[in-house]
């Protein structure tokens, strides 16, 4: 008998992703899709639930059924972007395009309003985290105050995964981890919605019934199955962010345990065996239940080398070559990597990209190493956050698209001093959204068996000893150069208008 198969989907910020997999983690067929997101204003990330969300998972899920073939589909898991807002009516139907995680800024003004309602101390103490870009409850006030009628119509709140879960199975549900990053809605220490601090952010909205990622949320319904072409009544899991999904796919479970992911955004999770709060960080429920998490996300890392091979024309594999015969430091070039603002530790939406240093000898080649570098320094600085909140990254696991060709590994960990291992798979979150699923049906899967360490990455000394004198510059640069990087992000909001 053909053995039993499991479907893992994942909605990233530019792309989507699906994977069949096996019980014993064997990869049968992978897809994938590139999709457009919109910048309607400055400030302003948004995604078209209908037209990327779920074009993707249908065409994803097509393709991946055909693979299949005779063999059985056991279960589906999903995952998506997170934390963001999709405002829907009572049949899950979107009202606007979804408002997206922490790259979008809109809500500034809400983000102070609620920080002196509620008090900041109170929200990191109750919630994990001090209200910033990332949050959704600012988002939520944010929605009624600028589009009143959209608001009044609202009946569910839904996620990237809740929205595919709803859409395929009916079910009203928002995994606990997904909800603990809906700052200030969730209570972190109660494991539960803290009703009074949604009410004031959402009046009127009922929140979503909370599950784990590990569990199933409910079956694939016969309209479903005639949409998607998968079978009727297959398990699906209740989902949860991409990123906590992707930890999942690479054995991040042991307290210490650290992910780097390298993606359109530089995003890390470290496990912890109790919460941290700590204000320049997110702390959030873990994947698993009884599980937390410290997690930090800078606003842009791939974005921006894709802005720079744009702008060049060129493609990545000639950048990477041009810049791996660049030497460590850039030949005198210092970048800041904020063109989106930055999220974790300094929570600045008007910060910007600086890059210092600059002269006509200066090539492709510099530019494109300095970014890497740039990134990298930024990694640099979330990680010594985490350890001064008391969770010291004791392994440090890379993930993503941007571990391919190893020059950005190696850099970032040049300039960290930390070892980086690089698993066999870096599919990413599908292959996490696949394991979660063998979970919540049972069948117990070794995620060091699925994903094993295919090479590590060590640090060079001698960069070592080069970054160490960049990286004191680099954080000195940020506070140079704030006032006027703040008083250009004025002039570029007004430009706009």
């Amino acid at each position: 008998m053909a053995e039993d198969l499991l479907l893992g989907i994942d909605i990233g910020t530019s792309s989507s992703k699906g994977v069949l997999v096996t019980r014993d983690g064997e990869i049968v067929a992978r897809a994938s899709r590139a999709h457009e997101t919109s910048y309607p204003h400055p400030g302003w990330v948004e995604h078209d639930a209908e037209a990327v969300w779920w074009q993707d998972f249908l065409a994803l899920t097509r393709e991946l059924v055909a693979a299949a073939g005779e063999r059985r589909l056991a279960a589906l898991g999903v995952s998506g972007i997170g934390p963001v807002l999709l405002p829907a009516d009572s049949d899950g139907r979107p009202l606007r395009p979804a408002i997206l995680y922490g790259v979008d800024t809109r809500a500034s003004r809400e983000i102070e309003e609620l920080t002196a309602e509620l008090g900041a101390d109170s929200i990191v103490e109750r919630a994990g985290t001090a209200l910033s870009s990332q949050a959704v409850g600012p988002k939520w006030r944010w929605l009624a105050r600028h589009e009143p009628e959209v608001f009044r119509r609202t009946r569910l709140f839904l996620m990237c995964s809740s929205y595919l879960v709803h859409r395929l199975t009916g079910e009203y549900v928002l995994d606990h981890h997904s909800a603990s990053q809906c700052d200030p809605m969730y209570d972190l220490r109660g494991g539960d919605w803290a009703s009074d601090w949604a009410e004031r952010c959402a009046p009127g909205v009922e929140m979503p019934r909370l599950v784990w990622p590990t569990e199933v949320a409910g079956t694939v319904s016969a309209a479903a199955a005639a949409e998607t072409g998968l079978p009727q009544g297959l398990p699906v899991t209740a989902g949860t962010v991409d990123a906590w999904a992707e930890a999942a796919s690479v054995g991040v479970s042991e307290p210490g345990d650290t992910m780097v992911m390298y993606g359109t955004t530089m995003f890390l999770i470290q496990v912890l065996a109790d919460p941290r709060p700590h204000t320049g960080l997110w702390t959030t429920c873990g994947a698993f239940p009884g599980t937390y998490s410290l997690a930090a996300g800078m606003a842009t890392s791939g974005a921006i080398t894709d802005w720079l091979r744009r702008l060049v024309g060129g493609e990545f594999a000639a950048l990477v070559g041009e810049a791996a015969k660049v030497p460590a430091g850039s030949r005198g070039l210092l970048l800041l990597p904020y063109f989106a603002g930055e999220r974790t530790p300094l929570f600045d939406p008007d910060a910007r990209g600086v890059l210092a240093g600059l002269t006509t000898a200066h090539g492709i080649g510099e530019l494109y190493r300095a970014a890497l570098e740039g990134i990298a320094y930024g990694v640099r600085h979330n990680l010594e956050a985490m350890r001064d909140s008391g969770g010291a990254a004791s392994r440090l696991v890379a993930v993503g698209g941007g571990t391919q060709g190893g020059l950005w590994t190696q850099i970032v960990t040049d300039v960290t001093g930390a070892e980086q291992q690089v698993p066999a798979e870096t599919i990413g979150a599908a292959f996490g959204d696949a394991l979660l699923a063998a979970v919540a049906i049972g069948a117990e899967p070794d995620a060091a068996r699925w994903n094993p360490v295919a090479r590590t990455v060590r640090p060079d000394p001698g960069a070592m000893e080069v970054y160490d004198r960049f990286y004191e510059r680099y954080r000195a640069l940020y506070p140079a150069t704030k006032d006027v990087t703040h008083f250009l992000a004025a002039r570029q909001r007004e430009s706009e208008h």
